[in-house]
Protein backbone atom coordinates (compact mmCIF):
# COMPACT_ATOMS: atom_id res chain seq x y z
CA UNK A 1 0.00 0.00 0.00
CA UNK A 2 1.21 3.47 -0.90
CA UNK A 3 0.29 6.73 0.65
CA UNK A 4 -2.21 8.85 -1.41
CA UNK A 5 -0.63 11.96 -0.65
CA UNK A 6 3.09 11.83 -1.56
CA UNK A 7 3.41 8.09 -2.65
CA UNK A 8 5.44 6.43 -0.44
CA UNK A 9 5.38 2.96 1.15
CA UNK A 10 3.07 2.49 4.29
CA UNK A 11 4.31 0.29 7.15
CA UNK A 12 1.89 -1.50 9.41
CA UNK A 13 1.77 0.04 12.85
CA UNK A 14 0.09 0.51 16.09
CA UNK A 15 -2.54 3.22 16.45
CA UNK A 16 -5.15 4.08 19.25
CA UNK A 17 -4.73 0.32 20.01
CA UNK A 18 -5.38 -0.97 16.74
CA UNK A 19 -3.23 -1.78 13.94
CA UNK A 20 -3.00 0.93 11.17
CA UNK A 21 -0.98 1.69 8.13
CA UNK A 22 1.23 4.79 8.85
CA UNK A 23 3.59 6.82 6.62
CA UNK A 24 7.09 7.59 7.68
CA UNK A 25 7.05 10.77 5.31
CA UNK A 26 3.88 12.07 6.20
CA UNK A 27 3.60 11.10 9.64
CA UNK A 28 0.39 10.20 9.02
CA UNK A 29 -1.58 7.20 9.87
CA UNK A 30 -3.51 6.54 6.51
CA UNK A 31 -7.33 5.93 6.56
CA UNK A 32 -8.18 2.80 4.64
CA UNK A 33 -10.62 -0.10 5.15
CA UNK A 34 -7.47 -3.18 4.55
CA UNK A 35 -6.93 -5.65 7.39
CA UNK A 36 -3.36 -6.33 8.67
CA UNK A 37 -2.77 -10.18 8.23
CA UNK A 38 0.19 -11.92 9.23
CA UNK A 39 1.17 -15.13 8.26
CA UNK A 40 4.09 -17.76 7.17
CA UNK A 41 7.29 -18.27 9.38
CA UNK A 42 9.82 -15.50 10.24
CA UNK A 43 12.77 -18.18 9.69
CA UNK A 44 13.38 -20.34 6.71
CA UNK A 45 14.03 -23.71 6.70
CA UNK A 46 16.89 -25.66 6.03
CA UNK A 47 17.18 -27.95 3.43
CA UNK A 48 19.48 -31.18 3.59
CA UNK A 49 20.36 -33.20 1.27
CA UNK A 50 19.98 -37.29 2.52
CA UNK A 51 21.18 -40.37 1.01
CA UNK A 52 19.84 -43.72 0.14
CA UNK A 53 21.11 -44.56 4.05
CA UNK A 54 19.71 -41.62 5.52
CA UNK A 55 22.97 -39.46 5.88
CA UNK A 56 23.42 -36.10 5.45
CA UNK A 57 25.07 -35.52 2.15
CA UNK A 58 27.22 -31.41 2.06
CA UNK A 59 29.05 -30.73 -0.44
CA UNK A 60 33.14 -30.32 1.11
CA UNK A 61 35.34 -27.23 0.46
CA UNK A 62 39.13 -26.12 1.50
CA UNK A 63 38.67 -24.67 4.52
CA UNK A 64 41.33 -24.85 7.46
CA UNK A 65 39.59 -25.50 10.63
CA UNK A 66 40.43 -23.15 13.61
CA UNK A 67 40.09 -25.40 16.17
CA UNK A 68 41.85 -29.14 14.91
CA UNK A 69 43.90 -27.79 11.86
CA UNK A 70 42.02 -29.96 9.66
CA UNK A 71 42.23 -28.52 5.98
CA UNK A 72 38.69 -29.87 4.65
CA UNK A 73 35.02 -29.19 6.26
CA UNK A 74 31.43 -29.11 4.51
CA UNK A 75 29.67 -26.19 3.92
CA UNK A 76 26.07 -24.19 3.36
CA UNK A 77 24.42 -21.06 3.22
CA UNK A 78 21.63 -19.82 4.95
CA UNK A 79 19.71 -16.48 4.27
CA UNK A 80 19.78 -15.27 8.27
CA UNK A 81 19.75 -11.23 7.65
CA UNK A 82 17.43 -9.00 5.17
CA UNK A 83 17.02 -10.32 1.73
CA UNK A 84 18.95 -7.73 0.14
CA UNK A 85 22.12 -8.40 2.39
CA UNK A 86 24.60 -11.57 1.75
CA UNK A 87 23.66 -14.77 3.03
CA UNK A 88 25.63 -16.65 5.25
CA UNK A 89 27.80 -19.40 4.56
CA UNK A 90 28.37 -22.27 7.51
CA UNK A 91 31.63 -24.57 7.81
CA UNK A 92 31.98 -28.00 9.62
CA UNK A 93 34.74 -29.49 10.02
CA UNK A 94 34.95 -33.00 8.79
CA UNK A 95 37.33 -34.20 11.55
CA UNK A 96 36.08 -32.83 14.83
CA UNK A 97 32.62 -31.24 13.27
CA UNK A 98 33.20 -27.86 14.55
CA UNK A 99 30.72 -25.42 13.32
CA UNK A 100 31.36 -22.01 12.10
CA UNK A 101 29.80 -18.89 10.20
CA UNK A 102 31.14 -16.60 8.22
CA UNK A 103 29.30 -13.36 6.74
CA UNK A 104 30.23 -12.33 2.97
Amino acid sequence: MFCQKCGCILVPKEHKGKRSFYCKKCDKYSNTNKKIIEKGEKKQKIVLIKDEDEKITLPEIDKECRKCGNKSAYFWVEQTRAGDEAPTIFYKCTKCKKVWREYS
